[in-house]
């Protein structure tokens, strides 16, 4: 999936337009310095910008529902087969840890337990997403938002920093 979503067309038009094969094409429009903008129109006064998009926390609807459509109370039905909505579903999963606090294995698995009985794939896929950080058997939940591949980023939810800061704190 190109990150661009207009970047396939204008491969394909050049390719026509130039006789070149499409990885010749796609290098050519990568290599050339991005059209430019027309100039911005002058805000008026009362009008302020929006804030950056970094700084607007957004709920991500389509993972709300679908933790909702997987989950029967407390109760996991399936682990989802779609990546977006098994993130969706571990991060719903990960409000049951608290952060700052150490788990065993078999506690880690005594939680997940009580949502599914597939306690394996659910520990992994926590670790595998950076959610959970294991080392030597002891488990615990991320400090920080794990730093994303694009791919990554694209199966996680769009409000992966607010569902993070909502897991627990750890009370000693």
């Amino acid at each position: 999936m190109t990150t661009d979503a207009d970047l396939k067309a204008r491969v394909r038009e050049r390719m026509t337009r130039t006789g070149e094969t499409y990885t010749a094409a796609r290098e050519a429009l990568l290599a050339a310095p991005p059209p430019a903008r027309p100039p911005r129109a002058e805000a008026r006064p009362e009008a302020e910008d929006p804030p950056p998009r970094a700084l607007v926390v957004e709920t991500d609807l389509a993972a709300d529902r679908a933790v909702s459509s997987f989950f029967d109370g407390e109760r996991l039905r399936s682990i989802p087969t779609r990546r977006r909505p098994r993130a969706a579903v571990l991060m719903h999963l990960l409000l049951r840890f608290e952060r700052g606090r150490e788990y065993a294995e078999p506690e880690v698995n005594a939680l997940l337990a009580t949502a599914h009985e597939d306690v394996a794939s659910l520990r992994r896929e926590l670790v595998d997403y950076r959610w959970l950080v294991r080392a030597d058997g002891v488990y615990r939940v991320a400090d920080a938002v794990p730093q994303r591949y694009p791919n990554e980023a694209q199966e996680v939810p769009t409000d992966e920093v607010a569902r993070l800061a909502r897991v627990p704190r750890h009370q000693p």
